[in-house]
């Protein structure tokens, strides 16, 4: 605690996988209740312990670092994010629901309600394995997922004249069906595509 030595924190997402979280420092110490208080960043370590922030940053040489404020969210997201896409990539067999791409790097697990909607919870029903140049299309809403499982194409894409990627990567793609997972259970629900069929509708 009075080091501040920076430590990695495994949070369990699954049986046999885990998230790591880093650095994590200990901020207070209660031995008597066998518990210890951590900070997920070193904004909040900052911000709890006076002086200590002026010391961290200043190196030797006098020179002055730079600490982003941000972490903290961006370390609940992850561990968020992490349970998600391990339970979304296995109902998808690890492969892209639309292009078959199984490069579990290249992988991503979408949300169709979005994750900052509070109806985008994280639950593969609400989920899709898509590659990142499909994750980012669907985003964008340039890909659109009809509640019958079907691919749209929004309209100005379609027009468009450009390399490859844009031909087969995208165009292509309009009218086809995605690749469903392997159990029922977990299809993307009809109800959530078909709200979110409605913004792509309303761009397109």
């Amino acid at each position: 605690c009075r080091l501040q030595i920076p430590l990695v924190y495994f949070s369990a997402v699954k049986p046999g996988r885990y998230a790591a979280a880093y650095p994590v420092r200990i901020i207070n110490d209660y031995p008597d209740r066998l518990t210890v208080e951590a900070a997920l960043d070193p904004a909040f370590v900052f911000g709890t312990q006076p002086g200590l922030f002026d010391s961290m940053l200043k190196a030797t040489d006098g020179a002055v670092f730079n600490v982003r404020r941000y972490l903290t969210r961006e370390v609940k997201v992850r561990l968020h994010q992490s349970a998600f896409r391990e339970y979304v990539l296995d109902a998808y067999s690890r492969s892209c629901t639309v292009c078959r791409l199984r490069h579990p790097e290249l992988l991503d697990a979408a949300h169709i309600i979005r994750d900052a909607d509070e109806a985008g919870e994280p639950v593969v029903p609400n989920g899709l394995a898509l590659c990142k140049i499909h994750h980012s299309a669907y985003d964008q809403n340039i890909i659109g997922i009809t509640p019958d499982y079907e691919l749209k194409v929004r309209g100005d894409v379609l027009d468009e004249s450009d390399g490859p990627m844009l031909e087969w990567g995208l165009k292509k793609l309009e009218g086809q069906r995605i690749v469903l997972p392997k159990h029922k259970e977990d299809y993307p629900d009809r109800e959530r595509l078909a709200r979110r069929f409605g913004e792509f509708g309303r761009v397109g």
